[in-house]
């Protein structure tokens, strides 16, 4: 196994796929999105992401911000483009970067951070970027003005109280399979010392090392840590929870991504095989109808939603909505290439406007790839302090896009022709790997400019 993977994925590069927004408006600001696909089929989603232009450019940009429920409407309900979906898979992921790039400049003109813009917004303004087609059996646009409406008179104590001691977080960083038990357990009481309540380890792969890691990191951080284990979708019904019983071990946080993330049913099955070790997913559920669907059917204890898997910030606001009218606590999934600072945008919105509440809720941390935006994400004691510049914090550095832009960014310039990244070594095709190892500086990224 190579360092920061998964039983799942075993050799990720931490590419993704970058789309900016450019106007002709005398403030020269631009939006910033992406999609973080972890490598080979870099070129899909550029495609696709370009295939989108028509939609947006050309159009009177002040109109088009002013109203991003229509913009959601015009990406994802093509009469055609829905067709490759409709509403999953690469066309979806593609639209969600444009929104979400949509959503940056929109910040950025507001001069405030994401976060703050959408937490400022009234009830009846964030339903407006709602679709709430195919939601109505388990969240009526009513009761969702009910929850923001509920959530109204401690939005100004919430965002103080953001503003002083940030929003919780929990680390991934010591449990990449790879790893040396000495590396595991010194990442582990690195984690502790630096005010991590929870860390979470990768699994699935070996039972019986499994069960010594989880050991060794219990022995590391005490009982005051918790720990969540991640299977990344390795097991069937049976096999997860054989693998979760075998574990022994009823203090285990979560068990997250058992089995195929579409799988519902499978999901509740689980769920029920392991109570009470509750069911973390989400990170790979592809849209709004499949978060209502596992809510209803009870698959999840604990929903992860990515902030770019899915139909960009309206999308997840829908899915926050729904979470909280299930009283389903949102522990978000992150990592990658900017999906820490993306991600914190929406927990900090949910704390503020929507649950109201940070009990037993925290934003993944993996410390890597943060230096290459322009406002990296800021974690200290454990917590995610809130960002400040406006945007929703999906800019990456110029000098960064310029290095690892592919195929023309310098860093490629060497190994072009078998696009093989300096000192990476030969690669099987276009899509390999600039590191395996997440704590190198960068995989790559593919910019389609709008």
């Amino acid at each position: 196994m190579l360092d920061g993977s998964d039983a799942m994925n075993p050799d990720p590069d931490y590419s993704a796929a970058y789309v900016e927004l450019r106007t002709d408006a005398a403030d020269g600001l631009s939006g910033h999105g992406f999609a973080f696909t972890i490598g080979r089929g870099n070129e899909v989603m550029t495609t696709a992401i370009a295939t989108l232009a028509d939609h947006v450019v050309g159009l009177d940009a002040e109109d088009f911000l002013a109203d991003l429920g229509r913009a959601w409407r015009l990406l994802v309900h093509d009469s055609q483009l829905r067709w490759l979906g409709p509403e999953k898979g690469v066309m979806h992921m593609a639209a969600g970067a444009v929104l979400n790039a949509l959503w940056d400049l929109r910040a950025k003109r507001a001069g405030l951070p994401l976060w703050r813009l959408l937490a400022e917004l009234t009830p009846e303004e964030i339903v407006d970027v709602v679709d709430f087609r195919y939601l109505t059996d388990a969240l009526t646009r009513d009761e969702a003005l009910d929850i923001l409406r509920a959530a109204e008179p401690g939005r100004a104590a919430r965002i103080a109280e953001l503003e002083a001691t940030g929003y919780p977080a929990y680390t991934t960083t010591p449990g990449w399979l790879g790893y040396s038990d000495a590396k595991l357990v010194a990442l582990a009481q690195q984690a502790a010392a630096d005010g991590f309540t929870q860390i979470k380890l990768k699994v699935g792969a070996d039972l019986d090392d499994d069960r010594r890691r989880f050991a060794l990191a219990r022995q590391a951080v005490g009982d005051s840590v918790e720990i969540a284990i991640d299977a990344n979708q390795r097991w069937d019904v049976a096999e997860a929870i054989a693998w979760v019983t075998a574990m022994e071990d009823e203090s285990i946080a979560w068990v997250e991504e058992p089995t195929s993330p579409d799988d519902i049913l499978a999901h509740a099955a689980i769920a029920r095989g392991i109570a009470p070790i509750p069911v973390a997913t989400g990170e790979h559920v592809h849209n709004r109808v499949m978060f209502k669907q596992m809510l209803q059917a009870g698959s999840m204890e604990v929903l992860q939603l990515d902030a770019t898997r899915v139909g960009g910030v309206n999308e997840n606001i829908a899915i926050l909505l729904l979470a909280a009218n299930f009283g389903v606590r949102v522990c978000p999934h992150a990592g990658g290439v900017g999906l820490c600072e993306a991600v914190q945008h929406l927990s900090m919105f949910d704390f503020v406007a929507v649950s109201g509440t940070r009990e037993r809720r925290s934003i993944e941390f993996v410390d890597h790839l943060h230096e290459h935006f322009i406002e990296p994400i800021d974690v200290r004691d454990g917590h995610y302090r809130v960002p400040r510049l406006p945007g929703a914090g999906t800019e990456m550095h110029a000098a960064s896009l310029a290095r690892y832009a592919y195929p023309d960014g310098a860093e490629w310039s060497t190994g072009a022709d078998s696009g093989a990244a300096p000192d990476a070594g030969a690669a099987p095709d276009a899509g390999a790997a600039a590191d395996t190892d997440p704590a190198a500086d960068t995989g790559r990224s593919e910019a389609v400019h709008a």
